[in-house]
């Protein structure tokens, strides 16, 4: 009996000290990790300094001439900047419009590089939703063209660009279709998206100058029901036009 009691006992304080040895291996793990990451937040930090000293380096020692054409070269970039937005401004950049035909979509699209173009129906709710958002994204992104084109205006233009699905946004390269979004389903299927689902869904396709991640919509809070779809080109089907909209008319 004492044996045993005393066996028991000599597993206990072999067991204990084995759990203090781990620990101690365990405190030591994590110092060196600590180590570690300090040092290279360290490196980072004299990197970071080495770069800025080298461009105070730099700046000292120009002379006032050096000065003065660095000066001249940010004034003409902020110079070329202005003009290149005054000059989307001119062909009706910086403001989201309905263009009234199939022709006038085509002068459009001819005279601006990036479109967006949102084929629409009066009598379909979610047209309107696409409307906010493309309205605020139209003043933010001055580069982009933003219009808007009645289906039943245009019967010839969506049989062309075989539009079935009621909102349909065409995104468009250089006078060329590059891609679509078709209802609400790469905007999370929910109606009340937040204007920087769809600015992020654009930017996928390059015809805004998106300064998100690409890979990753804004916000990774989804409720419950609420999915997301891998981006990719839409091949559209059915005849006549769907409404996406669960509202149908007003």
């Amino acid at each position: 009996m004492y044996m045993f009691r005393g066996n028991v006992e000599e597993i206990d304080n072999h067991n204990n000290k084995i759990q203090r040895e781990c620990h101690t291996v365990q405190a030591t793990m994590a110092n060196q990790s600590l180590d570690i990451l300090a040092k290279v937040l360290e490196q980072s930090a004299k990197l970071v300094e080495e770069k800025v000293d080298a461009q105070l380096s730099k700046l000292n020692e120009m002379d006032e001439d050096d000065l003065e054409r660095l000066k001249e070269r940010r004034l003409e970039a902020l110079k070329k900047a202005q003009k290149q937005k005054q000059e989307w401004l001119s062909k009706g950049h910086g403001e989201y419009r309905e263009v009234s035909s199939e022709k006038d979509f085509f002068g459009e699209v001819k005279e601006s590089k990036n479109v967006v173009c949102h084929f629409y129906k009066n009598s379909t709710f979610r047209c309107k939703i696409v409307d906010k958002h493309l309205a605020i994204l139209a003043k933010k992104h001055v580069e982009t063209k933003f219009i808007k084109l009645n289906v039943e205006k245009a019967p010839f233009l969506t049989e062309r660009l075989r539009i079935k699905v009621i909102p349909t946004l065409a995104l468009l390269l250089d006078g060329k279709t590059k891609d679509y979004v078709v209802g609400f389903t790469d905007l999370g299927n929910t109606d009340d998206f937040p204007t920087e689902m769809l600015e992020w869904r654009l930017g996928c396709a390059d015809v805004i100058n998106y300064s998100g991640n690409p890979m990753e919509p804004p916000t990774t809070t989804q409720r419950s029901g609420t999915k997301f779809t891998k981006v990719e080109k839409k091949t559209i089907r059915g005849r006549g036009y769907d409404s996406d909209s669960d509202s149908g008319d007003d």
